[in-house]
C-alpha cells in the first residue's frame, strides 16, 4: 500500500509539473530554476496532503469532542487562510533549500581549514545509519532547538509583540498552528534550517521532519478534549498540555500577572519543559487568548486585527512598542 501511494505521489508529481509548472517556467524565463521548480512541485503536494488529512482526520474530532463551540467562525476561516499560506507557500522548505548551497559552501571552506563540520549520523555508527533510528534522533535534536526558540519569543519584549499574533486566537482550532506573524516565520525557518544543515540533515529528510512536526502541532491546536493520560503526557504533547499554554493567566503569562514567560514551551516532546523546569501538566481544558485583549478591568482591549493584513501590521506596530520599553502593564 505504501508503495502504491509513492508511486501515486510521484505520478501526480509529474504531471503537476509537466502539465502547469514547467511550462509556467518557460513562460516566465525562468528555465534555469527548473530542478526547483521540480521540488517546490513536490513540497506543494505534500502540503496538499497535509491539509486534506487534517480535515479529514480532525474536523470530525473537533464535532464530536469539541473544548468549545467557534464562536467567531470568521476566525477559524482565518486561520485556515494562514495554513494555506504556511503548508502550499512551502516558507520552510524553500528557506532550507536557499540555505544549502551557503552551507556547502561553509563545509567547504572548513575542509580546507582541515575542520570536519558535525554530522549527527556519526554519533553512533550502525545504529543511526537505521531510517528510522536516525530520523528519531533529527526530530528529538530539531525539537531541543525549538523548544528555546519558543521560549525566546515569549521572553523577549519585541519578539513577543510578534508571537502574540499566534496566541490571540480565543477560539483555537485545527488550523490555529499556522497562525503566525510571516516575519515570525522566517526567522524561525531560517533559524531551524541552519540547524539542520548543521547537524546533516539530508533535503528528503527534512522535508519528512517538517511534515511529521506540523501534524503532530496540529493535533495540538485543535479543539478537542483529548489528552494522552499521565505518562503519555510527559511524551508527547497533547492537546490539553498545549492548550495549557495558550491559556489566559496561566500558560504564556509566566505568574499569572500578565507578565513575560510561561509554562509549556516544548513543541514535540515535554521532557524538556520538565528538565528546564517550565512544565505544567494540569488536567483542564482552559479558554485560550491574551489577557490585554479582555475589557477592563481584566484587560485593555488591545487589538490584534480581525484580517490578515490587519494582523500583520499589528504585530509590527507591538514588536516595534515592545521593543522600546511600551507595553502596558498586562504586556501579553
Amino acid at each position: 500500500m505504501i508503495s502504491a501511494l509513492v508511486d501515486f505521489f510521484s505520478l501526480a508529481q509529474g504531471w503537476l509539473f509537466e502539465s502547469v509548472v514547467n511550462p509556467f517556467i518557460y513562460y516566465a524565463g525562468l528555465a534555469e530554476f527548473t530542478e526547483e521548480a521540480f521540488e517546490g512541485t513536490e513540497w506543494f503536494l505534500i502540503g496538499v496532503c497535509e491539509i486534506v488529512l487534517l480535515y479529514v482526520i480532525l474536523r470530525p474530532l473537533e464535532a464530536l469532542i469539541p473544548v468549545h463551540p467557534i464562536t467567531d467562525p470568521r476566525a477559524r476561516r482565518l486561520d485556515f487562510l494562514y495554513t494555506v499560506i504556511h503548508r502550499l507557500g512551502a516558507f520552510t522548505v524553500a528557506v532550507f533549500f536557499l540555505l544549502d548551497p551557503l552551507i556547502d559552501q561553509v563545509t567547504s571552506l572548513l575542509h580546507l581549514e582541515g575542520i570536519k563540520p558535525f554530522n549527527l549520523e556519526s554519533l553512533w555508527p550502525g545504529v543511526t545509519d537505521l531510517p528510522l533510528v536516525s530520523f528519531l534522533l533529527y526530530l528529538i535534536v530539531l525539537d531541543f532547538f525549538d523548544y528555546w526558540y519558543h521560549r525566546a519569543e515569549h521572553n523577549i519584549e519585541w519578539w513577543w509583540g510578534l508571537h502574540s499574533l499566534h496566541h490571540s486566537q480565543q477560539n483555537m482550532n485545527l488550523w490555529s498552528d499556522n497562525r503566525n506573524h510571516l516575519l515570525d516565520d522566517l526567522i524561525r525557518d531560517i533559524y531551524m534550517a541552519v540547524i539542520a544543515l548543521g547537524i546533516g540533515v539530508q533535503p528528503g529528510q527534512y522535508v519528512l521532519l517538517v511534515a511529521a512536526s506540523r501534524a503532530l502541532q496540529s493535533l495540538q491546536h485543535a479543539n478537542v478534549r483529548i489528552h494522552f493520560g499521565v505518562i503519555g503526557e510527559r511524551l508527547l504533547v497533547s492537546p490539553r498540555y498545549h492548550r495549557l499554554h495558550h491559556a489566559i493567566g496561566l500558560g504564556h503569562e509566566g505568574n499569572g500577572r500578565g507578565t513575560l514567560g510561561g509554562h509549556n514551551f516544548a513543541v514535540l516532546f515535554p521532557v524538556w519543559d520538565i528538565v528546564f523546569r517550565t512544565a505544567y501538566f494540569g488536567k483542564t481544558f482552559e479558554m485560550t487568548g491574551i489577557r490585554d485583549q479582555l475589557p477592563a478591568p481584566e484587560g485593555m482591549g488591545r487589538d490584534y486585527g480581525d484580517g490578515f493584513w490587519s494582523q500583520q501590521w499589528l504585530g509590527l506596530k507591538r514588536m516595534v512598542a515592545f521593543g522600546r520599553g511600551q507595553q502596558s502593564e498586562t504586556p501579553s
